[in-house]
C-alpha cells in the first residue's frame, strides 16, 4: 500500500466494489482513444485533485493533509506563479472558477472555500452534507462529484443542493467519479483508479462514450492515478494530467478503432 493513498484507499471500503473496466462500458456505448497534440510540464509533487483553464492561465487543486493548496500556473513553464495553503487539518479536492470566483472543495471536511480570483483571497466559506471529490459548472449551477455514481447540482449563490443526477452506463451505475469538466455541453468525468473519462449527458447522467487514455503517460514509477481535466473554450484545447505527474498533454479526442 502506499502511504501517500492511505486514507483514500481506505475510503474505499466504505464505497460499492464497483470498477469501471473494459467489461463495463456497453456495446452501444462509443469508445473514444486520444491524440496528443503537445506536452508541458507538471510539477510532480502536485497531487492533482482539481484542474481549471481560464484567462490564459491553469489552476490547480492539489490534496493531502498538510499539503494542499490552490494555484495558479503557466501553461507552457508549468511555473506557478501564485499559490495559497490550505490549513493541514483539510484535504483540498475540486476546483472550479465560477465568474471572479474560484471555489474549491475539502474531502472529508464539509467545507469548500470561494475565493477572489485574482488576489486568492479567502471571501467565504460553505458547507455541504457529503464528501467531495470533483467540482465544476454549467453555467447556472456548481456541479459536484462524492466519488459514488451520483452528481449533486449546487446553487452557486446559496450553496444548496437544487438537483442531482444518477450517472449509469446503460443498466449499470458509475461509481468513483472524480475530477470533472464541462465541456462543450457535457460533463467529463474522470473515474479513479482508471484511466478512463466519461462523457456524462448532464440531464439524464447517461454515458454517451469513454475516452480511454491508456497509455498516455509512458512511465507509471512514482506517480499516481489520472486525475486532471481542463477545458480552454477560448480555443478548444483539452487538457489531462495526474497525480503527481510530471506532465500535462492536452489532447483531442478520436473515435476509437474497431
Amino acid at each position: 500500500m502506499t502511504p501517500r493513498l492511505h486514507g483514500r484507499r481506505l475510503a474505499l471500503l466504505l464505497l460499492p466494489l464497483l470498477w469501471v473496466s473494459s467489461a463495463a462500458a456497453t456495446e452501444a456505448t462509443p469508445l473514444y482513444t486520444y491524440r496528443v497534440v503537445n506536452v508541458y510540464p507538471h510539477d510532480p509533487k502536485a497531487f492533482t485533485q482539481g484542474l481549471v483553464f481560464d484567462g490564459g492561465f491553469l489552476y490547480e487543486g492539489t490534496g493531502l493533509h498538510g499539503e494542499s493548496t490552490l494555484r495558479k500556473v503557466e501553461l507552457k513553464s508549468g511555473r506557478v506563479v501564485k499559490r495559497f495553503e490550505l490549513p493541514s487539518r483539510f484535504f483540498g479536492e475540486g476546483i472550479t472558477v465560477f465568474g471572479e470566483y474560484i471555489i474549491q472543495t475539502t474531502w472529508r471536511s464539509n467545507v469548500a472555500f470561494v475565493y477572489d480570483k485574482r488576489s486568492f483571497e479567502l471571501r467565504q466559506t460553505f458547507v455541504y452534507p457529503t464528501e467531495a471529490w470533483g467540482l465544476t459548472h454549467n453555467g447556472r449551477h456548481l456541479i459536484l462529484s462524492d466519488g459514488t455514481a451520483t452528481l449533486r447540482y449546487l446553487d452557486p449563490q446559496t450553496f444548496r443542493e437544487v438537483d442531482r443526477i444518477e450517472v449509469y452506463d446503460g443498466k449499470n451505475p458509475v461509481p468513483h467519479l472524480n475530477e470533472l469538466e464541462f465541456v462543450r455541453g457535457e460533463i467529463l468525468a474522470n473515474v479513479w483508479k482508471t484511466d478512463r473519462i466519461a462523457r456524462i449527458a448532464p440531464e439524464s447522467g447517461r454515458v454517451t462514450g469513454w475516452i480511454d487514455l491508456s497509455g498516455i503517460l509512458k512511465s507509471s514509477r512514482g506517480v499516481d492515478v489520472l486525475n486532471g481535466i481542463a477545458y480552454d473554450a477560448a480555443n478548444d484545447r483539452l487538457f489531462v494530467t495526474g497525480k503527481l505527474w510530471p506532465k500535462l498533454f492536452e489532447i483531442d479526442i478520436v473515435p476509437a478503432a474497431k
